[in-house]
Order: structure tokens, then C-alpha cells, then sequence
């Protein structure tokens, strides 16, 4: 784990935030955005536009997207900073004590619909919070591939793991399953991809599971294990850095995997019509987008994330012993990809 510094070496102040964390959090959000967009621009030959605008009751952000690329059909990566009286519904039913002080957020969050179908769309969102008294870390990366193969799925997880295992044992085994837990549609019974990672509210105290299912993995996992010491706002802030530099680590093997595998027409619809999940999910469950909308966020920097052409297709079902039969069997299902061998 990383060294903790001065002032948060004293137990007295460990475990609360430091006076700039504020400023340090921003900075490295800002920071990420850069060097994702600079790998990004680098694999598309392409450049991404950026917008910078600002939030009427405090604070403002910088959106960027891509479009038309030669890798990236649309992608946008934004960062956000705002502040305000008091936090949305939406995160005061899950962190109440927050409630009658004024808050402050940031973060970077990212979708990438690439062209070819055989490149899976993927997500990224990383935000800190501060509220009176109450802090956390929360956030997550996940993939959406639209034709499976197990080797990416792999690599993703295994590049993951190695981020969480630096900085705690548990963090991959509770924040997987979290993942699979919540990128999930639950009115299609089905995952929106192979999941990542995802965990919110971390503030250094146990449990890891601080999400809504009790009775799933995820909680059963995290309630089960020991008492533990509890992790500072450093050693958060530390885990969140690695988390944000593995995405290009753990997406760009994949891309240049798959970037120049010729598809046809029946691809390219399906791909159209899996989108549609993303859709679904991201206008009906997704926290990120419902707290943008509540705090009267930038409308067009929110909805980014929705892919520039989808389709729906009433009662699809995909034929038996196809690939796309594949991703519905075994792809859409809950797997220990970290652990695969071909």
C-alpha cells in the first residue's frame, strides 16, 4: 500500500480527508481524462473535441468526444466538478447521514462505442464526494462485448485484479461480483456485459459491500469476512489512481486485438441491437446519469454515453450454436474470468 504522508500519519487525522483533498482528487480526475484521451486519440487517429462548461449553482466540467473516428464510431470522456447545498434523493437514501450539509463532487466518467463489432463498447467512472462530515470514494470500468471471446474477457479481469490486489485482497472478490450486480438489467434478466469492477461509499470502514442487495454474492462475500483495519483516505485515494491507470492497460491489447476483423451486415445489426441494452440501462438504472439529471448537470455531457445508432428488434432471439447464441449462454452469466485458462 502506498506510504501514508505527514498529516495522515497521525491517527488523529488518518482517517479524515486531507485540507487539499479537494484539489488533489480534481487534479488527478483532470489528469486521467488527459491520458485516456491521449491513448485514445493515439489508437483512433482522431481527435476529440472538448467543451467546457459551467453548473449554475456551483462548478462545471469539460467534456470531450470523439466521433466518426476510425476506431471510435462515438466516445466521450468527461470530468465534472460541482458543489451545492445539498446532495440529490438519489444518494441521500443511500448515505442519509449526508442530509442538510452542503456537497461537493468529482470525477471522470467514459463510454466508447467503437465501429467494428468485434471491439466491445466499454464504461469508466471515477468520483469522490464530500459532504459535511462524509467522504467516499465510489466508481467502476466494465465491458460490453457484442461478440464474445474469452481471452479479452480475461485479460480485462486478470489487468483489473491486479489493480485491486495492490491495495487489499478482498477488493476484487466483493467489488467483482458488485459489478455483476449492478451492470445488470433486471427487467431482461440478463448482465449488460462480462462486468469489471464497481464499488461506491468506500470511506475506509467495513463492510466493503455497501450496495442494496444483502441477499446476493457480493454482501454474502464482504459480511462473511473478518473485522479489518480500517483504510485511510490516502490508501483510498491511492487505489483509485491505480484503478484509473489501468484502463488503457487493460482495453488497448483488446482493440488492437479485434480492430481489423472483417464483419458483414448481420454483425453490424446485432451489434445495433445490443446496443439497445446500453440504452436501457443507462436511462433506467444508471446512478451516474440519475444524479447528473438531478443535480441539473450538463444535459448533453450526461447523455454522451448513449451510442450515436442502436435498434431494437421485437422478441429477438438469437439462433442455437452461434456466436451470438454464445454471448447469451455463457457471455451474459456471471464468470470467474480472472481465473480462465484456454
Amino acid at each position: 500500500m502506498t506510504s501514508l504522508t505527514t498529516e495522515t500519519s497521525n491517527p488523529q487525522t488518518a482517517f479524515v480527508p486531507p485540507a487539499d483533498a479537494k484539489t488533489r482528487v480534481s487534479q488527478f480526475m483532470k489528469t486521467i481524462q488527459d491520458e485516456i484521451c491521449h491513448g485514445l486519440e493515439t489508437a483512433d487517429g482522431g481527435k476529440f473535441r472538448e467543451d467546457s462548461w459551467e453548473r449554475e449553482e456551483g462548478g462545471g466540467g469539460r467534456s470531450r468526444v470523439l466521433t466518426e473516428g476510425n476506431l471510435l464510431e462515438q466516445g466521450g470522456v468527461n470530468f465534472s466538478e460541482v458543489w451545492g447545498h445539498e446532495l440529490p434523493p438519489s444518494i441521500l437514501k443511500q448515505r442519509p447521514e449526508a442530509a442538510g450539509h452542503g456537497f461537493y463532487a468529482t470525477g471522470t466518467s467514459m463510454v466508447l462505442h467503437p465501429r467494428n463489432p468485434y471491439v466491445p463498447t466499454i464504461h469508466l467512472n471515477y468520483r469522490y464526494f464530500e459532504a459535511g462530515p462524509v467522504w467516499w470514494f465510489g466508481g467502476g470500468i466494465d465491458l460490453t462485448p457484442y461478440y464474445p471471446f474469452a481471452e479479452d474477457a480475461a485479460h480485462f479481469h486478470q489487468t483489473l485484479k491486479q489493480a485491486c490486489d495492490k491495495h487489499h485482497p478482498q477488493y476484487y472478490p466483493v467489488f467483482k461480483p458488485w459489478c455483476d450486480e449492478y451492470f445488470y438489467l433486471n427487467h431482461r434478466q440478463e448482465m449488460r456485459g462480462v462486468g469489471g469492477i464497481f464499488f461506491d461509499y468506500q470511506d475506509g470502514n467495513d463492510p466493503l459491500y455497501r450496495g442494496p442487495h444483502p441477499d446476493k454474492e457480493a454482501a454474502i462475500y464482504s459480511n462473511q469476512l473478518p473485522a479489518s483495519t480500517p483504510r485511510t483516505w490516502e490508501e483510498l485515494f491511492a487505489f483509485v489512481n491505480d484503478c484509473g491507470r489501468s484502463f488503457l492497460p487493460a482495453y488497448l491489447p483488446i482493440v488492437e486485438r479485434r480492430r481489423n476483423i472483417e464483419y458483414g451486415d448481420r454483425e453490424r445489426q446485432f451489434q445495433l441491437y445490443r446496443r439497445g441494452r446500453y440504452v436501457e440501462f443507462n436511462l433506467v438504472y444508471d446512478r451516474g446519469t440519475i444524479f447528473g439529471l438531478q443535480t441539473n448537470g450538463r444535459t448533453e455531457s450526461i447523455l454522451m454515453s448513449l451510442p450515436p445508432l442502436v435498434r431494437w428488434e421485437y422478441c429477438y432471439q438469437p439462433e442455437a450454436n452461434t456466436p451470438e447464441s454464445q454471448l447469451y449462454e455463457v457471455f451474459l452469466k456471471p464468470q470467474d474470468w480472472a481465473n480462465w485458462q484456454p
